[in-house]
């Protein structure tokens, strides 16, 4: 028993030591990460406890531990509105159009780049491409309705040549305000996107590409039979990420830009609790609503991950 109950001590004493280590071997790195972790420690995971106001009805003067306890009242609540079986609608499909839409573009634009062998022409096309991510919603929202004015923008200019001189109010018209969300979006994120497959790409065997050659492979067959069965886990794992985002159709965007004339067919769930539940003041509603979102996404992740393993793909874990 002495000897066994030492040897275990001896063993902790080694892993401690080895951690110690480790610590120190990788120090910088540590280091490095550092400020990211406290983020997210500071920002993610400390507020969580206030999640607990979902169950609750929530007044500022009484604090959060003061206010009364009324279970699930708020998510029967929010699930009851008039509205909110519309808003769940458009939230899910605006949703799935910019998944189905927008998902595969930064892809076809890595792949195409990748394609581009004039070294200066493919880095002034990156910068350019990923421009638009660094714009602000607020500052593309208003160069959106300039190029989408009825009688002055740009887009309706070209209008007029093909429809008898009349212009159309695109950010008014359900018709048209779904599809301007998707591309807006697109142009906005396609190329900071495309950056993770970009890395991906270069990190293939050039030697691969050259067996291929030399067997007759053309450019289009390189990209079809090497660097898109390169790409595979990446893109499963950025298809991952992106089903946990599906009930994120875009408040910031959508709130810039929609109007009550589009409601029925832009209402999101984040733009209905901000005008029913902080613009009331109702914040025991935000967050139930915030709550339901992040459960729904995770059990999606949760199935998408699955269903990676199912095919023998890599997952999220």
């Amino acid at each position: 028993m002495y000897h066994k109950g030492t040897s275990k001590a001896i063993i902790a004493e080694a892993k401690q030591k080895h951690i110690g280590t480790r610590l120190w071997k990788y120090r910088y790195l540590y280091l490095l990460a550092f400020p990211g972790m406290l983020y997210f420690i500071i920002f993610r995971y400390v507020p969580m406890y206030g999640v607990v106001i979902a169950f609750q009805d929530f007044r500022i003067n009484k604090g959060i531990w003061g206010s009364e306890w009324v279970g699930l009242a708020q998510f029967s609540k929010l699930f009851q509105g008039f509205s909110f079986p519309t808003v769940f609608k458009n939230t899910v499909v605006i949703s799935l159009y910019k998944l189905i839409f927008g998902f595969p573009a930064p892809i076809i634009l890595a792949l195409l780049l990748n394609e581009v062998k004039n070294a200066r022409f493919k880095k002034v096309t990156q910068t350019i491409v990923y421009l638009p991510h660094f714009i602000s919603w607020v500052i593309l929202a208003g160069l959106i309705s300039m190029f989408l004015h009825p009688d002055s923008g740009l887009i309706n200019e070209i209008v007029k040549v093909f429809n008898n001189g009349r212009g159309i109010d695109f950010l008014v018209s359900k018709q048209y305000f779904r599809g301007i969300l998707v591309i807006t979006d697109i142009y906005k994120g396609v190329g900071w996107g495309s950056i993770v497959y970009i890395a991906a790409i270069s990190a293939i065997d050039s030697t691969v590409y050259e067996a291929a050659m030399v067997d007759g492979a053309n450019r289009l067959k390189q990209m079809w039979y090497i660097t898109l069965p390169a790409l595979k886990s990446t893109i499963v794992v950025m298809l991952i990420l992106n089903m946990g985002g599906i009930l994120n159709a875009g408040f910031e965007q959508i709130l810039l830009l929609y109007n009550p004339l589009v409601y029925d067919v832009a209402d999101i769930i984040d733009t209905y609790v901000y005008r029913n539940g902080i613009m009331s003041s109702n914040y025991s509603l935000s967050t139930a609503a915030g709550l339901f979102k992040s459960v729904i996404s995770m059990g999606l992740i949760i199935i998408t991950n699955k269903i990676a393993h199912m095919m023998e793909e890599d997952g999220l874990w």
